[in-house]
């Protein structure tokens, strides 16, 4: 008898929906999407809450665009979205492990910095910071590339699938997943890359009514475009002080 209750009370949950403007929204959708954007702020603070903040958004949202399977109001797949959370559910269980390595390791900390933080504010001596730098010709042929054959390939298998939309859906999966590589190599142009996943995710998301996750990729798309200018003027400064250095 329990357990039967327990399992009404989950499935209430997992189906409780927000009315507005006479259309319902799953309250998980609002949930998992304010998670996300929790995790990115406490990512730019550098706080080890981040990553498994991030995880609960990640597993909220893949059951949102699932919606066939676990019948949302929309009732519609998007593979590539719920495919993006997988990636970055893979993605934080990684971050979360270096960023708690790295505080165990004793990385040397300013005295007044918060103890609940994970990752330092002043690294080691021996550790270096990634430094943003743009792609050489052959890096951004490879992108495109890949971009292209990507989208193509996911496009295909997300319309077997039944993917709702499946050639945004395609670039959406496959932008994220170069944005992320390229996050990971320095590379200035992902912030770009962010940008475009950004032009194509929000009309995709509003015609599919996913109103909240929409209106999350407009401040993601927000969040994008600062990080492109401070890595852009990081680089700018980086290139100053080298050239001021061999003048000298």
């Amino acid at each position: 008898m329990g357990t039967v209750e327990s399992e009404g009370i989950f499935t209430t949950l997992l189906n409780a929906t927000l009315i507005i403007g006479g259309y319902p929204i799953l309250w998980r959708e609002i949930i998992g999407n304010l998670f996300g954007l929790a995790s990115a702020v406490g990512g730019m603070k550098r706080v080890v809450w981040a990553w498994p903040v991030g995880i609960v958004g990640n597993v909220l949202l893949f059951t949102v665009f699932l919606g066939g399977l676990f019948h949302t109001p929309q009732d519609l797949d998007l593979y590539g979205q719920a495919g993006r959370q997988v990636m970055f559910l893979i993605v934080s269980l990684y971050g979360w492990y270096q960023w708690s390595r790295a505080r165990t390791a004793g990385m040397r900390e300013p005295d007044n910095t918060d103890p609940s933080r994970s990752i330092v504010s002043e690294p080691a001596a021996d550790s270096a910071a990634v430094q943003p730098s743009w792609a050489s010709t052959k890096e951004r042929l490879g992108m495109l590339a890949f971009a292209v054959i990507g989208t193509v390939v996911f496009a295909l298998i997300f319309d077997a699938l039944g993917s709702w939309g499946p050639w945004a859906d395609a670039w959406i999966f496959t932008g994220s997943i170069l944005a992320t590589f390229g996050m990971a190599r320095g590379w200035t142009e992902f912030w770009l890359i962010w940008i475009g996943v950004d032009i194509v995710g929000v009309p995709l998301l509003l015609a599919a009514g996913y109103y909240p996750s929409a209106a999350l990729y407009v401040v993601y798309g927000a969040f994008v475009l600062w990080g492109f200018f401070v890595w852009l003027r990081v680089q700018r400064t980086k290139a100053t002080g080298a050239a001021g250095a061999g003048s000298s």
